[in-house]
């Protein structure tokens, strides 16, 4: 028996040798094709980038995979128990693979044999994180030891706390989250650092499986998922049992966090700093490299800026009557259902989408769209309201077949079934005003000339409504707006404001074609200062003075400013009839309010990598003397500025003084409303397709523009003075409100004086129509009266001159040059 005995122990003995043997084969043939471990410390995920206002308000995020990588030692400790007591409560004790559970996980899938059920797989969180990151998902045994092989590996090159940090920030949540400090903000739009027991747990119970609980769809398995986290939590120690019963007690309460732009109102803004990071650095940095972007803007001048432009653009578009309704439903039935299916201005939230359900001569009865749950289903409730005649008077004047009607009584122009928009007229109140969006476009661009910081920015009415952004991507004849250029460009190259040019009808041969610019309005003051000039925005003076020191020179300077960057060297252009952005332009004013110093604008402060590294600032001047340790009596350190120099300060003080001319008397009185030193100018295009105002204090310069996006003329007396400055003035007035008023300096060694504003001649003070002038050292009133363009005109054309400007003109006392 011993012998029979041991005879069956040896062959047991053999075939075990054999088994292990082959078991090590096997296992060494895996071995051979483990991927490197080490790739673990040198693991960079794709990150969220993030973009943030000046007051660090964030107003984007850009990822393929959201996640915010967080160091272990950031993430509290309640969710750290959450996601142990969930996926692996042995983490800190086994050394990869914990034994007890994979036996249990054999026993189950033993007893599941035949049922269909999926394969128990027993991982720990090591075996996940090398599943994760090294292997692919394949159900497969072979997969399975290639696991615990790299999981054991992994124990051994890197401590507990590390390999919980890679898995942590590596998991998907669903939501498109990945890593659980995404995860917290898009499912209760809340730090991690503010999760509750239940959220956390919550959380926790969701890598198994996001869509098997999903808060909305399947609510009731969420939560008892989330529960048996709770207790899971409470069985290994880490909360109290009135804590887990709490905790069990409340609803999921996923509050999910929007997407998209977060900061109101700065859409265009956050697109165009989207494009100028792929620009400079390409998508993936973008939407992998988490970078960290702090941007210009001022959230409260852009809300400023909104406000004003759209009020603007509303003004101008309900005076041309209403356009019809957005779209129609059928009303016989539930209205909020197919209301609810029509979507809305999601940027311009004061304005709701309504469906007209009766229509009479006093007034329409409307039903509003119904509101999203949280879930996003459609809420039950249906909400009426009324519009009354008054508060839709202005669309009685509608457009049928593209013919304007008067309608009589708001049946005429609402039938029921039509969907318009409308706005509350009171807060809780059941009345609201007809609204419509505004065909017309427009931008506004707000900057501060000492930097080139763009503070605000709005590229339209609505960015949901048009992505185009009509400030940086809309190119647009400027019109008068780019008179200050030619003048700047004149006083730059010995003309004084003093100077005198005739305002007298001029024909230019170009070609085989004869060019006759003319005034706006027609008409013509004869001879007149410069000043005068801009103040009237006088065109014929305008294109005399180009032709007189050369189109050369004008192109020179609108090169210099940025305005254009070949200019074509014809006399139209000195009118603006080139194409340009309102950028543009507000940036050329901006280097006239500061002295004369270009600049690149910029709508973004800093970039950061994700350790925090600066790889882009905008300001890169040099500190001397910033980083002394002690202080040992030495000067206070200097910013060096080397910035260029394109127009001389005293040259940028006297067209400012100029401009804040056309303010008190001239284009732009309006704005002398606002009782602060302000320079500017308007600019109306040929058949008034083209509107602007752009006009600066010492500290902000804004440029405002208005036009269809398909050029064509917005009416007679659509000018910049009557459409542009008044959004100007009303975005001033909220900006400015707050700010001390500051005066323009005059730089040191010009002179004031008094000339009278017709002639340009010495005057003395106090006299009728007599000014106080700015000139440069060693310049001044003529000695005699000099009329530039004056020899142009034969004796016929002379007489059409009005009398005052014939007397101007005898008054000389040298005569006439």
């Amino acid at each position: 028996m011993l012998r029979l005995l041991g005879y069956f122990f040896g062959i047991g003995v053999v075939f075990a040798l054999v088994a292990a043997a082959g078991v090590a084969i096997y296992i060494g043939g895996l071995t051979k094709d483990l991927p490197d471990y080490e790739v673990l410390a040198r693991y960079e995920p794709p990150v969220t980038t993030r973009v943030h206002a000046s007051d660090g308000s964030l107003m984007a995020e850009f990822a393929r995979e959201r996640r915010l990588y967080l160091p272990i030692q950031a993430i509290p400790d309640r969710v750290k128990a959450a996601f142990l007591s969930a996926e692996d409560k042995n983490f800190y004790s086994h050394p990869g693979i914990d034994a007890l559970g994979l036996v249990r996980a054999v026993v189950t899938n033993l007893q599941n044999l035949g049922s269909g059920r999926r394969l128990v797989g027993a991982s720990t969180i090591t075996q996940q994180v090398a599943k994760n990151f090294l292997l692919t998902s394949d159900q497969t045994i072979q997969r399975k030891i290639k696991e615990m092989i790299l999981a054991f590996r992994i124990e051994q090159a890197y401590s507990k706390d590390r390999i919980l940090e890679l898995y942590l920030n590596e998991i998907f949540f669903g939501l498109g989250s990945y890593g659980v400090a995404s995860a917290a903000l898009s499912y209760f739009n809340k730090p991690v650092q503010d999760l509750t027991i239940a959220e956390a747990a919550y959380l926790a119970a969701l890598p198994k499986g996001p869509s098997n609980y999903h808060p909305f769809r399947h609510t009731d398995r969420a939560i008892e998922r989330r529960n048996w986290v709770i207790d899971q939590m409470h069985a290994n120690g880490y909360i109290t049992a009135e804590e887990a019963e709490k905790a069990k007690a409340t609803d999921l309460n996923v509050n999910p966090r929007p997407r998209g732009s977060y900061l109101f109102a700065a859409d265009y803004f956050t697109e165009e700093v989207r494009r100028e990071i792929i620009a400079r650095y390409g998508e993936d940095a973008l939407y992998e490299g988490g970078l960290y972007v702090r941007t210009t803007l001022d959230p409260k001048l852009q809300l400023y800026a909104r406000s004003a432009l759209q009020d603007g653009l509303i003004r101008y578009d309900t005076l041309r009557g209403f356009r019809g309704p957005v779209d129609r439903i059928d009303v016989s039935g539930d209205w909020g259902a197919p209301l609810g299916d029509i979507e809305a201005l999601s940027d311009v939230p004061e304005w709701r989408l309504a469906v007209v359900l009766e229509a009479d001569s006093k007034s329409v009865r409307i039903g509003l769209q119904p509101k999203r749950e949280v879930s996003g289903a459609l809420s039950e409730e249906r909400e009426t309201g009324t519009i009354a005649l008054e508060d839709m008077k202005w669309a009685l004047r509608h457009v049928v077949d593209g013919h304007t009607v008067k309608a009589n009584s708001p049946a005429e122009v609402l039938k029921p079934g039509d969907v318009v928009y409308v706005q509350r007229k009171e807060e809780g109140g059941g009345e609201w005003i007809l609204r419509q969006v505004p065909e017309i476009g427009g931008a506004l661009v707000a900057m501060d000339p000492h930097t080139g910081r763009v503070l605000a920015m709005v590229g339209g009415f609505s960015y949901a409504a048009s992505q185009f952004n009509r400030a940086t991507q809309a190119y647009r004849q400027p019109g008068s707006s780019f008179k200050p250029i030619v003048y700047a460009a004149a006083l730059d190259n010995g003309y004084t404001p003093a100077s005198v040019v005739l305002d007298a009808p001029i024909t230019i041969q170009i070609g085989n074609q004869v060019w006759e610019p003319k005034n706006y309005g027609g008409g013509f003051a004869g001879p007149s200062t410069l000043r005068m000039g801009i103040e009237r925005s006088r065109n014929l003076m305008t294109v005399r003075l180009a032709k007189d020191m050369g189109m050369d020179l004008v192109a020179e300077y609108a090169e210099r400013f940025g305005v254009y960057d070949d200019m074509p060297e014809h006399l139209a252009m000195s009118l603006g009839s080139g194409e340009t952005t309102v950028m543009r332009m507000v940036t050329a004013y901006a280097i006239m309010a500061n002295g004369g110093k270009a600049f690149t604008p910029t709508l973004i402060d800093r970039i950061q990598d994700r350790y925090g590294k600066t790889v882009y600032k905008h300001d890169t001047r040099e500190c001397i003397g910033c980083t002394a340790e002690v202080w040992n009596g030495q000067s206070e350190p200097e910013i060096v500025d080397d910035r260029e120099q394109v127009l001389d300060p005293m040259t940028a003080y006297q067209i400012t003084s100029m401009m804040q001319g056309v303010v008190t008397r001239g284009t732009a009185t309006m704005i002398s409303e606002l009782g602060r030193p302000i320079a500017g100018k308007t600019g109306t295009t040929n058949d008034e397709k083209d509107a602007w105002f752009i006009g600066y204090t010492p500290d902000l310069v804004v440029g405002v523009f208005m036009g269809y996006d398909q050029p064509r003329p917005m009416g007679k007396g659509s000018t910049g003075g009557g459409l542009a400055a008044p959004i100007f003035k009303d975005f001033m007035e909220d900006a400015l409100k707050d700010m001390r008023p500051v005066e323009f300096q005059m730089p040191e060694g010009m002179r004031l004086v008094a000339i009278d504003r017709q002639t340009g001649m010495h005057a003395e003070p106090g006299q009728p129509g007599v000014i106080m002038e700015a000139f440069k050292p060693g310049t001044g009133p003529a000695d005699s009266y000099w009329v530039i363009g004056m020899e142009e005109l034969d004796s016929e054309r002379a007489n059409t001159i009005s009398p005052q400007a014939n007397r101007a003109i005898t008054s000389g006392a040298g005569g006439l040059f």
